[in-house]
């Protein structure tokens, strides 16, 4: 046999075998992760979804993460965790203030200008970022309350200046952001050199972010996004359901039905179930007062309001407690939050109907009560005494009488005998006698 000939027959299969390692993998196509803050106030869940969405995005190598935000604000330490979040990213962090008529207002602020591309859509806004329930004071005395303000109000301006200077950004405008809560819209933020560029939508901007270079650590990123495969991250069931606890009005709500919940269990002893689920709802509304900012005069002149409906329920004043407890509920449900953003506030739609209701409840409840604890007994040997029976014979001091379909021993306690067919009043009853006087004795 010809030795040559095996010899290439041998690498002809060889290579028919290996033949697939000579070709080019094919590569997957580029991914691209999307966090929705969908008018969502900025908090302790958002946060949390937020830091978990930028996890999920490094750990699957993706090409970036986008924030699609339209927030009017929220809490300062929830905003500080996800500007933290962002800065330490090992990917590149777009946020993208969208759809149309969305707004980055106050905490959405400092969340755009950390990002590494910082993204607006038409007919959108960004600013308003003075923090919540700070007033600029002229006075040249100063108490320790104003002192803190200063305080707090220098502190977020280097916060946010630091924040701009760092991405590049425009950080004169930053401290009047927080300093003069300035508000500008798209194309004044990109004239201004406060976000990068404006996309017209999410293919827009994929199209804008492509081949752009990001640095991260001292290592320049190019940004790969065509034919990218889009993943949006949603937030957990349990994320929502916290989200909705703890909205303003939710909370307030809880807070409310807490309160019936617990009176009706009180005034019907028994049931059961209104008390556990006035304590739970009491609970889930403390959980989310702790995350929202509170005013506790608010909160006291809602108390204060309860007490007052009770009080009128107990001790009738025609009215003028019940008109006491509507003003200081009304007055304390719009103090409760601390925000200077409606989305955060307590609607006077939903304080109205709810406070009106708790009145008419509550006073309607213990009124109940009250009348039942007043009321003369007619039932059992109690109901017997003042009721007036028959003799049926004649007797000095014990006898028998007729009452109520039934005939009882009596005992006569009349300074009189008393004859057959006389009327008797019951006075007193032991044990089965029946202590008796007669009528119209003096």
């Amino acid at each position: 046999m010809n030795y040559s000939k095996i010899l290439i027959i041998s690498g002809i299969l060889l290579l028919a075998l290996t033949g697939l390692s000579f070709t080019e993998p094919e590569t997957a196509p580029p991914k691209i992760y999307i966090a929705n803050i969908n008018n969502y106030v900025i908090n302790p869940i958002v946060k949390d979804y937020i830091s978990e969405a930028i996890k999920t995005s490094e750990a699957e190598n993706a090409q970036c993460l986008i924030i699609q935000l339209d927030t009017p604000g929220g809490l300062l330490e929830s905003t500080r965790e996800i500007v933290k979040s962002i800065v330490n990213s090992k990917i590149p962090v777009v946020v993208y203030v969208y759809p149309q008529g969305s707004r980055a207002a106050s905490a959405g602020v400092f969340i755009t200008l950390s990002a590494h591309v910082a993204v607006m859509t038409n007919s959108t806004h960004i600013g308003a970022a003075h923090p919540v329930g700070l007033v600029s004071y002229k006075s040249k005395e100063k108490s320790d309350e104003n002192v803190m303000k200063d305080k707090i109000l220098n502190d977020t301006i280097a916060w946010i200046t630091t924040i701009a200077k760092n991405r590049n950004r425009n950080a004169s405008w930053a401290k009047r952001a927080v300093e003069e809560s300035e508000s500008i819209t798209a194309k004044q933020a990109v004239k201004q050199k406060v976000v990068d560029f404006i996309a017209r939508d999410l293919d827009d901007l994929l199209v804008k972010l492509n081949g752009k270079k990001i640095n991260i650590n001292s290592k320049d990123i190019i940004l790969n996004t065509k034919n990218a495969n889009i993943i949006n991250l949603e937030l957990t069931p349990s994320q929502k359901l916290l989200n909705i606890i703890i909205h303003p009005q939710i909370a307030y709500i809880l807070m409310l039905l807490g309160f019936l919940g617990l009176l009706f269990e009180i005034t019907h002893p028994g049931v059961g179930f209104p008390g556990i689920a006035g304590l739970i709802c009491l609970t889930l509304a403390f959980y989310a007062f702790n995350v929202i900012p509170i005013n506790y005069a608010g909160l006291a002149l809602i108390i204060l309001g309860l007490i007052l409906f009770i009080a009128e329920a107990l001790t009738p004043t025609f009215g003028l407690l019940t008109l006491g407890g509507l003003t200081c509920m009304v007055l304390g449900s719009l103090m409760l939050v601390k925000s200077p953003f409606g989305a955060m506030r307590i609607s006077l739609k939903v304080i109205l109907p709810f406070v009106i209701s708790i009145a008419g409840i509550t006073i309607f409840l213990l009124g109940t009560i009250l009348k039942t604890h007043v009321k003369k007994i007619k039932t059992g040997k109690e109901g017997l005494i003042g009721q007036t029976a028959t003799a049926i014979g004649s007797f000095k001091n014990k006898g028998k009488i007729f009452v109520h379909g039934e005939i009882w021993q009596a005992k006569n306690i009349s300074k009189t005998k008393i004859n057959k067919n006389d009327n008797v009043t019951i006075q007193e009853v032991k044990g089965l006698t029946l202590y008796v006087k007669k009528e119209r004795e003096t």
